[in-house]
């Protein structure tokens, strides 16, 4: 079975962005970003997924972290794709429901060819620490646009807002594991009636 990694650069006036994925690994990370919040969730994909994730960032953070936590989202997207290919074999469709104490999400994935977000998700607070959490919502975006997947997040209860948002990220992990799962019956098989994604 060929490798299935990339590594991505990302340089603009705001950030500058070092990325690199396993999608076979062990869940092993090493990510630095200047936005410990985010490094955080980052690594429940990580681990959830089995996917090797090793990022650098710097960015203008010093004026917010909107640019950094947009950013990142684009360029494991753009990792993403890379590292599935032609996307030959893989199961395409990934789910998971996730619980921590309170809080439960479900998260739904399809390796699609096609940039689709639904983003259900209420949050008692509007920060975590000094995280502003509608941020998350740009994460996700720019990875969908970028992978070219389709991704719905509900959350479907929850009253803490850390483990509302952990929940979400576990549930993304895990999801993105089953989609990009190679599966021996498909073998060389486009997961698509159309014949490509």
């Amino acid at each position: 079975m060929a490798e299935r990694t990339a590594t991505v650069e990302r340089n603009t006036l705001e950030t500058q962005i070092s990325l690199s994925i396993n999608l076979d690994g062990t869940g092993r990370s090493d990510i630095h970003i200047g936005v410990p919040f985010l490094e955080h969730m980052l690594d429940q994909i990580a681990r959830h997924g089995l996917i090797d994730l090793t990022i650098r960032a710097t960015g203008d953070t010093h004026i917010d972290d909107h640019h950094t936590v947009e950013d990142v989202g684009i360029t494991l997207g753009q990792a993403l794709k890379q590292a599935l290919g032609d996307k030959k074999g893989i199961r395409r469709f990934g789910h998971a429901y996730c619980p921590l104490d309170e809080a439960l999400s479900r998260v739904v994935v399809d390796f699609s060819g096609r940039p689709g977000l639904q983003f259900h998700v209420d949050y008692p607070r509007a920060r975590v620490g000094g995280f502003d959490v509608d941020l998350f919502q740009e994460f996700f975006q720019g990875l969908v646009n970028h992978a070219f997947m389709t991704i719905h997040v509900d959350n479907i209860r929850g009253v803490n807002t850390h483990h509302i948002i952990e929940t979400v990220f576990k549930a993304t992990g895990r999801a993105l594991r089953m989609a990009a799962e190679q599966d021996p019956r498909m073998a060389d098989v486009t997961p698509s009636t159309k014949g490509s994604l």
